[in-house]
């Protein structure tokens, strides 16, 4: 009888264990923001069509400002209210603070280690101050104006060169993308490593190395995002039936091996024969004074967080700015303007002219409300339970926050779906914008983005003149990608202007 009872009592105690954990996890998911109805085992993943936020804040408009989401077995909330953002960012800072564990994060952000993937804690709080304090500081960025300014002049010097191919200087058409994208990364890669790895061979510090990083950063990018549905349903892990999990280990080995090939070239460089002062070089001399802390590893995760955040976000930006500037012709006539009377025609303009021309940064604010390079921010987790917009959002939920829907909301805007920046001439209306996030986790390379973006729009805008290819306007419909691409590639037709021609001869 007592091997009875004693197995009596372990089923009963098993029952009332599994009783209590499901009555804890009904009360956690009573109250649950409102939401479309789901799907057995896929739960809202049919809703998963591009561009998400569009499809998420048409869901909004039907469910409220906060609603729920099943992708799969995993909880997501969607957030489109300014006031419910500020709510998250504010009084849920810390308890949001986490991102959420997807496969890519596992293999290509060195195992939810770098600074974008990393769990709030004090390994994060370490990158975010080196990365504030030691690689994107205003004084480390004023030491690469340089740099910038020689890939921002090999940009103008590109352009005007396809006018010249022509045999005149009348208007060309060109095509702006793949440009916007060389520079960018140029000048990233220059800063981090002191090479170029776009542009014609003879431009690239080697060639061989050169395709081999674009290939590496072409196959990261489209790995980003809610590609994979094992993140959602565990289950389909176990048969990786799109090979997923294998593009990401392969990779993850290529991008690894050649981020170490970097480092490795700096730690056996001589000096003598570069600036040693390359981003990559600054983190190996603090590495002298902790070596414990200043590994590889770390070294290499920063180095990938900046290209990744830094790079095709500046270019798509910078893509969507000409591209309004064409389709609004009296706007792009009162930048050029603007910088025709403050720096004149007889220099280009500098970076450090941007404080001086309020109406091109207005022009900057207003392109980024109506096209944010993330519009939907990074995933955030919330690491316990609480409460947001007065409903229950349990732990592991993520967060997202459909910062396009809150840039074109009626109640914060008035007449938003135009293309306004008169409108940032009212004191603190730049405040209401969300494209680099809010609180703990906010973008720290905002300083790099705006020298970045507003430099090139003000010599593209000073050196050319620019129209587009026919009456009608262009097609501003968004691409696929994490960071809003245009969907079709802007093409335009340039024509240099003397300024351009007297300095590019």
């Amino acid at each position: 009888m007592a091997p009875l009872l004693y197995y009596s009592l372990l089923s009963l105690a098993f029952i009332l264990t599994v009783k209590i954990i499901l009555q804890i996890q009904s009360r956690r998911l009573k109250n649950l923001p409102p939401g479309p109805p789901t799907i057995p085992i896929i739960g809202n993943l049919h809703h998963l069509k591009h561009p998400l936020h569009r499809t998420f804040t048409t869901l909004s408009q039907k469910y409220g400002d906060i609603i729920s989401l099943w992708f799969g077995s995993r909880l997501v909330v969607v957030v489109a209210s300014p006031s419910i953002a500020q709510e998250c960012f504010t009084k849920n800072d810390v308890v949001l603070a986490n991102r959420p564990k997807f496969l890519t994060g596992k293999y290509i952000f060195y195992n939810y280690t770098t600074l974008g993937s990393a769990s709030y804690g004090d390994h994060w709080r370490n990158l975010r101050r080196i990365t504030t304090i030691d690689v994107l500081s205003n004084h480390r960025l004023n030491s690469f104006h340089g740099v910038r300014k020689d890939e921002t002049l090999r940009l103008v010097e590109k352009l005007r060169n396809d006018v010249v191919k022509e045999g005149n200087f009348s208007f060309t058409d060109v095509e702006l993308r793949h440009r916007l994208t060389e520079m960018t990364f140029n000048a990233m890669m220059r800063m981090i490593s002191g090479k170029r790895y776009y542009g014609d061979d003879g431009d690239v510090t080697d060639v061989k190395e050169a395709k081999q990083f674009r290939d590496i950063i072409s196959e990261i990018l489209s790995l980003l995002g809610a590609n994979n549905k094992g993140d959602f349903l565990p289950l389909l892990r176990l048969f990786d039936l799109d090979h997923l999990e294998k593009r990401c280990k392969r990779i993850s080995k290529r991008a690894d091996a050649f981020l170490q090939g970097l480092i490795e070239q700096h730690q056996n460089a001589n000096h003598s024969d570069n600036d040693g002062d390359t981003m990559i070089d600054h983190l190996l001399k603090l590495r002298e004074t902790q070596p414990e802390y200043y590994s590889d590893h770390m070294i290499k995760g920063l180095i990938q967080a900046m290209l990744l955040a830094g790079t095709d976000t500046s270019a798509v930006t910078i893509e969507w700015v000409m591209a309004e500037l064409l389709n609004n012709p009296e706007v792009l006539k009162k930048a050029k303007k603007e910088i025709e009377t403050t720096i004149g025609k007889e220099r280009l303009v500098e970076e450090q002219d941007l404080s001086q021309l309020p109406y091109l940064q207005n022009v900057i604010s207003e392109a980024l409300r109506l096209h944010p390079p993330a519009p939907l921010l990074l995933p955030h987790s919330a690491s316990e339970d609480c409460t947001i917009g007065g409903f229950n959002v349990p732990k592991d939920t993520i967060i997202l926050t459909n910062i396009w829907a809150i840039h074109r909301d009626p109640e914060l805007w008035t007449d938003p779906s135009s293309f306004k920046p008169e409108r940032f001439e009212k004191e603190g209306e730049v405040n209401k914008l969300l494209s680099f996030g809010l609180g703990r986790r906010a973008c720290p390379g905002l300083s790099l983005a705006q020298r970045t973006v507003g430099y090139t729009v003000g010599l593209l805008i000073q050196g050319f003149e620019w129209k587009t290819e026919s009456e009608e306007k262009l097609d501003l419909a968004e691409g696929k990608g994490i960071t809003m691409p245009m969907k079709f590639p802007l093409r335009a037709m340039c024509k240099p202007l003397p300024i351009v021609n007297d300095i590019m001869k």
